[in-house]
Formats: C-alpha cells, sequence, structure tokens
C-alpha cells in the first residue's frame, strides 16, 4: 500500500499544505496556544521554538505498540520543546529545557535525509514524529523534501492531543497513522499538571478530527504493521488523576466502540512529579486492574495493555550518546 503522501506530492497538494502551514508561522496559529507571535523572524512563544524545527533524536525506536514497531522498529524523530508543561513529562530533558534545545535545530534538507536514512539504512516500518504539535508546518516541509529523496514509508503522528483540529486538517493525506493521548478527562487536573485549562475540548476535537481521516479500523499488512489508521494512548495516573472512567466513556460513545486503544501502565514520577503528594508514586495494581476491567465492561476489545511492571521499561534518557533507550522492550 502507497502512502497517500506520495499521491499528494505528485499532484502539488503537499507543496501547497507546506507553504500555507509555513505562512502561518508568521502569526503562530499552529496549536491552541494561538501564541500569534512570528516564528519566522524566530520569535518565541509558549513552545520556545521558533523556524527550524528542534530535532533532539533521531533513532531506531523498538518501544511502541507492535504494529508500529514491529521487528525493526519506527523511525523516531522526536521534536524538542512542547506546548504543554506535564510535571511528570518521561521526556523532560528535551520537552522541558528549552535552553539547551536551541543547538539541536536542524534544516529540512537535513531532517529529510535522517528520515531516509531511517527507512533504508535502518530498515525502519515507519518515521513516527514524537510530539510534533509545535511543529506542525515543519514536519510537512520535510516529508516535501523527502519524498523525491526515495521516502515511501507510513507517517505516523505520536501526539500529546494538544492538537488544532483546524491545523490537524492539514495533515489530512499526509498522515497515515495516528497516535494521540487522551491524557485527562478534567480541565481542572489538565491545568494544574500541565498547564493546559482547554486540553479535553482540545484533544478531544482533535481526535474526532483525526477519526474523520483515517477512520477506527486498522489497515494492517501480512506482517500485523499499520499503514493506516487511529491508536488512541491513555496512560493510568496515581489516584484517578488520568480520569479514566470518563474518557473511556467519551472514546466508546462519541468516537467508536471499535477504536483502538493502547493502555499504557508505565507512569513514573519523573521530573517534578516526585515532590507532588499525588503523582510521587507508580500506579498500584488496583488501579491497574480498575482500568482493564474498564475495557471489559465497555466492549473494547482492539489494541494493546502494558504489563503492570512497564514504568522502568520505558524511561528515556536524552544525554545517552545517539540513543535514548539503552534498553529496548516492546508491548504486549
Amino acid at each position: 500500500m502507497e502512502p497517500s503522501y506520495l499521491k499528494l506530492y505528485r499532484c502539488g497538494e503537499l507543496k501547497r499544505r507546506a507553504e500555507a502551514l509555513e505562512a502561518r508561522l508568521a502569526s503562530c496559529d499552529i496549536c491552541p496556544r494561538e501564541c500569534h507571535i512570528n516564528r519566522l523572524e524566530n520569535e518565541h512563544g509558549f513552545c520556545h521554538s521558533g523556524y527550524l524545527p528542534i530535532v533532539s533524536a533521531a533513532c531506531d525506536h523498538h518501544g511502541e505498540e507492535p504494529a508500529i514497531s514491529g521487528t525493526r522498529g519506527t523511525g523516531a524523530i522526536f521534536f524538542g520543546n512542547c506546548n504543554m508543561r506535564c510535571v511528570y513529562c518521561q521526556n523532560y530533558q528535551i520537552s522541558q529545557d528549552p535552553g539547551h534545545q536551541d543547538s539541536k535545530e536542524m534544516d529540512f534538507c537535513t531532517l529529510a535525509q535522517q528520515m531516509v536514512y531511517l527507512q533504508n539504512e535502518l530498515g525502519c516500518h515507519n518515521i513516527s514524529f514524537i510530539s510534533p504539535s509545535h511543529f506542525m508546518p515543519q514536519l510537512v516541509r520535510a516529508v516535501l523534501e523527502a519524498v523525491p529523496m526515495g521516502l515511501r514509508v507510513p507517517i505516523v503522528y505520536n501526539t500529546n492531543a494538544y492538537d488544532s483540529a483546524a491545523s490537524l486538517r492539514m495533515l489530512d493525506g499526509i498522515v497515515d497513522v495516528y497516535l494521540p493521548d487522551l491524557r485527562y478527562a478534567s480541565d481542572v487536573r489538565a491545568a494544574e499538571f500541565s498547564h493546559t485549562a482547554d486540553y479535553v475540548t482540545q484533544a478531544r476535537q482533535a481526535i474526532l478530527e483525526m477519526y474523520r481521516q483515517v477512520g477506527n479500523k486498522l489497515i494492517l499488512d501480512d506482517s500485523g504493521l499499520v499503514h493506516r489508521g487511529l491508536i488512541v494512548r491513555h496512560l493510568i495516573l496515581p489516584n484517578g488523576l488520568a480520569g479514566s472512567r470518563e474518557s473511556l466513556t467519551w472514546l466508546v460513545k462519541e468516537v467508536s466502540p471499535e477504536v483502538t486503544v493502547s493502555i499504557m501502565s508505565q507512569y513514573y514520577p519523573s521530573y517534578l512529579a516526585s515532590q507532588m503528594p499525588q503523582l510521587r508514586r507508580k500506579i498500584s495494581l488496583a488501579e491497574y486492574l480498575a482500568v482493564l476491567e474498564l475495557l471489559d465492561e465497555f466492549g473494547i476489545d482492539n489494541g494493546w495493555v502494558q504489563e503492570m511492571d512497564a514504568a522502568e521499561n520505558y524511561l528515556p534518557n536524552f544525554n545517552l550518546d545517539g540513543h535514548p533507550f539503552s534498553v529496548e522492550q516492546t508491548r504486549s
């Protein structure tokens, strides 16, 4: 199956979308923050990011869902900085430390070459843009430059879901697989722990737009690799802070009971969370089992569930040379 961005490239639509998105950086409204600063002139808003993409790591990554990682991994492009401020972020070294990220700016040609290297030399099954919400125009430009270099694998959009639905419409036919978080059911919790007071509305609108584009049925090849579709991730937080019942209820009623869900038990009190009473421990077995019972209650059959001992298995270290993961694990 040919990724649909190749058709858009051949008809000139991919170039038109890249130019339209870049023009919006002059008064940036790419994500829901709508800071309206001129990133073309390297002004910085909430995400502390200017015009060029910040690439903190580009590597083969084997710790995503089996349909994405396969046997050779996904080609992970970890963008630096973020449009959220999660106090427990496992990627805090690159997402919450903008002062050390400017040196990792990368021109579009080099990023395109990195993508093709991951595809051709490392054999990655797809390219995953990780934390891409604030670099949407840049990733489209990079895909545009990578196609004539030989890029042919699916594009995965791995996001916190704090995305603008209007911006996501520009990705229709460019992104093959959407991999959003559904992190909170309460804006009070989102504001307290992620400095994002309108998360619930924005994330749900974003997921509905992703669903509109790719539907709820994963299209897999003969080896079980996803070529198109939507996988919604839900991270279990301690003390019920994620609002799992409310979020899963919304997914089933407003998106589809057949949506593919990835339940994540890997919460670890990283970054500032160890100082916060509600977040300074890993989830308990009872909390884990309660969410699994919700899957049965709501008839959610499609997807994956991490094992209970996942917390230490997915901790990255972006200070390592070349690769942020010293031990690669796969989800069950």
